[in-house]
């Protein structure tokens, strides 16, 4: 029986404290199982929460953390259809846990990709494109020109939301916190296709600068005064979702919003929410969506900064640094 490495916590606490890199023993593959080798494993902040015990979808414990990677099928079991050894696959379950090298897991819970879609692309395909894809296509009914206001701009579902935006003809006003390299950050989200960054603070001058129509939807992930921000520069009968939570302060809604325009407040969140809701078939399609529009050059994928999975104090360091341009991702050696 072969062995594999993996992240370890027996306990909920901060990763920093509580994670351990272990020899485990993999489990013969079953029936209805694949043996997988971890390609590359991002970082996300809903893996953090998981150690932490913050988020909803908890592996038993002592777990492995990880609900996104790329890995290639190794084995498969003599009832699996539609994977082979040496497809590229990525988690279609959440909390399977891809801080690790290798592991036997259900057939079921993972999806083909193609071999030659990048690394970067494919570890990073089914948590922010789809969130993205999602808010952008299946709460507002949005026509070429209308206009999508954006906090948290510069996190990566706020790099897609731009990327599709500016591929459906939408308008993206985004909304980012003043830095010493401003101006770099602006280029770089306007290389994208932002059409308009500005502060919470300028936001409301900046768009009517800009001669953009009112936005119809406004998309959430940093909370508190920067959430009221984006819902008060909503047309009526706006939507404002909210998808996270950065900043850690409460959504409170401007009550005058409420009254006299009708905006509407709501959630979003892919994988214990939507895809739950959708199902397994509908849930693959969404994933194969994302990867037609990487195909067609509409996303591009992010930059990954690579560490084994012995440097993991490093790597938890390197993902909580501030205004990075890169995904940090485990490569299991």
């Amino acid at each position: 029986m072969s062995t594999a490495k993996a992240l370890v916590f027996e306990r909920n606490g901060e990763p920093a404290d509580v994670l351990q890199l272990k020899e485990q023993q993999l489990p013969e593959v079953g029936e209805q199982d694949v043996q997988i080798q971890i390609i590359a494993a991002p970082i996300n902040p809903s893996d953090i929460n998981t150690v932490q015990g913050k988020y909803p979808l908890q592996p038993s414990l002592p777990g492995v953390p990880g609900h996104e990677g790329v890995g290639k099928v190794v084995k498969v079991g003599s009832k699996v259809s539609g994977l082979s050894a040496g497809d590229h696959v990525v988690p279609l379950a959440s909390a399977l846990g891809t801080w690790r090298s290798a592991g036997v897991f259900r057939a079921a819970d993972w999806h083909k990709v193609p071999c030659d879609l990048p690394i970067a692309a494919a570890a990073t395909l089914t948590i922010n494109p789809p969130t993205a894809l999602c808010m952008l296509e299946d709460i507002v009914q949005l026509q070429p020109g209308d206009t999508v206001v954006q906090n948290g701009a510069t996190s990566a579902v706020g790099q897609h939301v731009i990327q599709l935006a500016m591929a459906k003809g939408l308008k993206t006003v985004n909304v980012i916190r003043d830095r010493p390299d401003w101006e770099a950050a602006v280029s770089w989200l306007r290389a994208m296709g932002a059409d308009v960054v500005t502060t919470e603070q300028k936001l409301k001058a900046d768009l009517a600068a800009s001669g953009l129509p009112a936005p119809k939807l406004a998309l959430n992930c940093v909370g508190g005064s920067s959430a009221a921000a984006i819902a008060k520069v909503l047309q009526a009968g706006g939507t404002h979702v909210t998808y996270g939570a950065m900043s850690m302060q409460p959504l409170a809604p401007p009550t005058a919003l409420l009254i006299f325009k009708d905006i509407t407040f709501r959630g979003f969140w892919i994988s214990g929410g939507w895809a739950k809701r959708a199902g397994p078939a509908a849930h693959a399609a969404l994933l194969d969506k994302v990867v037609g529009h990487i195909q067609q050059g509409h996303l591009t994928p992010p930059k990954l900064q690579e560490f084994p999975l012995a440097r993991f104090s490093e790597a938890l360091e390197a993902s909580s640094a501030a205004h990075k341009q890169h995904k940090v991702a485990f490569v299991p050696e």
